[in-house]
């Protein structure tokens, strides 16, 4: 039990906000030691506790957003983190059982079987109960910039099979004393390194555009108190004002950064006059509403004033944004009938400037690769992610957060300009490097070159998770019956 403990604590330490890196790869070792010898249940049940661990450790933040911000009390938030952690951990429950399997058989496909285990079942959880893909393995690594070009080819699961392969491979050098999981481990890193380091000496020698990045930092306690909602309006509007000396070409406000439901009002009116003062075109987070329907959107304005466009988003956050099953639920937690439904959009939006085109994902969807995907196979030559953290406070939530727009970045290799309420506000270039990143809970703004892409699509942009198809081949490979070379002697 010491041992799955210690997994589920090296694991969380290892993520983006606690920042300790190397240690994801053997996070996964002293599970698989406290494994050996053991029986499914106890396979099931070690993988459960290990994984639990590791997303209390890695969300406790949960606790945070929905007590702090959410008003939700704190005897009925505990008790949602531990059940959002508990869930989460059935599957490395699945794994620990699996793993048993693998372990008994040894060699180095073992170590192979495990790792396609382990990415097929941080697929699923991406997908399964509307997904959520946060705090993958791979996240660990996203400053290890020649590591992560690879993801062009295999998405975020490639890395977390090298690093779950790791694992494996130390486990059978001590079970075994084999060195040939290390090997092959060897051979695939230097694989990865060598193409990663040959994709950094491609330079950027295409267009670009200005643009311009508002942090207003305006605390999640007063951002919808009716008295104060033209003051965090003039608020952005200044530090918007303050960029006209870097002459951005498109300006970019935080999720929901104004203050009320746009178009409408007289607030609305005072926001058009900014791109007219810029001479900029204005991108800005809003609740909009149509009949009974409220959506969280991201509004274009073009340099006149004139709305160019709207994207309401697509992917929202459970318990947040709306409430699955609700009718259920509602008997058991009488606080949720307090909270209101967000209406989904319909369609990925791709805006259109002179320079480029783009597209917006709002806050949570940054995380879902597919929608990336989805808005480069559209058209857009450079994305654009805005978000509210403050829900977070100044927990590791915020650095997590922003490793997802990494993974994005190089998966479809495409710039990122992100603009968040409190944090981490950034750009992001198509390799992944991080070329310009804020505090948090400062208040800020920044103009800075934000390329647009040219070029074919990448391999994982046109064609997906076809990584993930491979590891089903590998894991039925790696779990396909094998008779011993005992029942072969004894056959002849």
């Amino acid at each position: 039990m010491g041992l799955a403990l210690l997994s589920g604590l090296l694991y969380a330490l290892s993520l983006p906000g606690w920042g300790l890196w190397p240690l994801a790869w053997f996070s996964l070792l002293p599970l698989l030691v406290a494994l050996r010898k053991r029986g499914r249940r106890d396979g099931l049940l070690l993988g459960l506790l290990a994984g639990t661990v590791a997303s209390l450790g890695a969300l406790y933040w949960v606790v945070v957003a929905v007590n702090r911000y959410g008003e939700i009390p704190l005897p009925l938030a505990l008790p949602i983190l531990l059940l959002l952690a508990l869930y989460l951990g059935s599957y490395w429950g699945l794994f620990g059982l699996g793993a048993t399997v693998f372990l008994e058989r040894g060699g180095v496909l073992s170590s192979v079987g495990i790792s396609a285990l382990w990415v097929l079942l941080e697929f699923l959880r991406a997908h399964l109960l509307t997904g959520f893909p946060w705090g993958m393995l791979a996240h660990s690594q996203y400053k290890l910039v020649p590591l992560l070009q690879i993801c062009d080819l295999t998405g975020a699961y490639g890395l977390s099979f090298l690093i779950a392969l790791g694992n494996g491979a130390l486990f059978l050098l001590l079970k075994e004393r084999r060195p040939w999981g290390l090997i092959l481990l060897g051979v695939l890193l230097l694989t990865a390194l060598s193409y990663g380091l040959l994709r950094l000496k491609t330079p950027f020698a295409g267009r670009s555009i200005r643009v311009g990045v508002v942090q207003g930092n305006v605390d999640q306690a007063i951002k919808w108190d009716e008295a104060r909602k033209r003051a965090i309006l003039l608020l952005h509007r200044g530090l918007t004002l303050g960029l006209k000396g870097g002459d951005p070409r498109l300006v970019i406000w935080p999720e929901t950064a104004f203050p009320g439901y746009f178009p409408e009002g007289e607030l609305s009116q005072t926001l058009k006059e900014i791109p007219r003062e810029m001479g900029a075109y204005f991108l800005f987070g809003a609740p909009s509403r149509e009949g009974g329907r409220v959506f969280n959107s991201a509004v274009l304005l073009s340099p006149s004033g004139a709305p160019l466009g709207r994207y309401d988003k697509l992917h929202l956050v459970p318990f947040g944004e709306f409430i699955p099953l609700r009718r259920y639920l509602e008997p058991l937690f009488g606080q949720l009938a307090s909270l209101g439904d967000i209406t989904p959009g319909e369609e990925m939006t791709v805006f259109r400037l002179p320079e480029g085109d783009f597209s917006v994902l709002i806050c949570f969807e940054v995380i879902f690769p597919e929608l990336a995907r989805a808005a480069v196979l559209r058209g857009a030559d450079f994305l654009v992610t805005i978000t509210n953290d403050a829900w977070f406070g100044r927990t590791a939530a915020p650095y997590q957060h922003l490793a997802q727009v990494v993974f994005r970045a190089v998966e479809n290799r495409v710039w990122f300009a992100r603009a968040a309420n409190t944090g981490i506000s950034a750009i992001v270039d198509p390799w992944g490097r991080i070329l310009k990143a804020t505090g948090i809970f400062t208040t800020e703004a920044f103009v800075a070159e934000v390329g647009i892409r040219e070029g074919s699509f990448t391999f994982y942009c046109r064609w997906g998770d076809l990584f993930v198809l491979g590891c089903v081949g590998l894991f039925i490979l790696s779990a396909w019956p094998r008779r011993s070379s005992r029942g072969r002697s004894s056959s002849t």
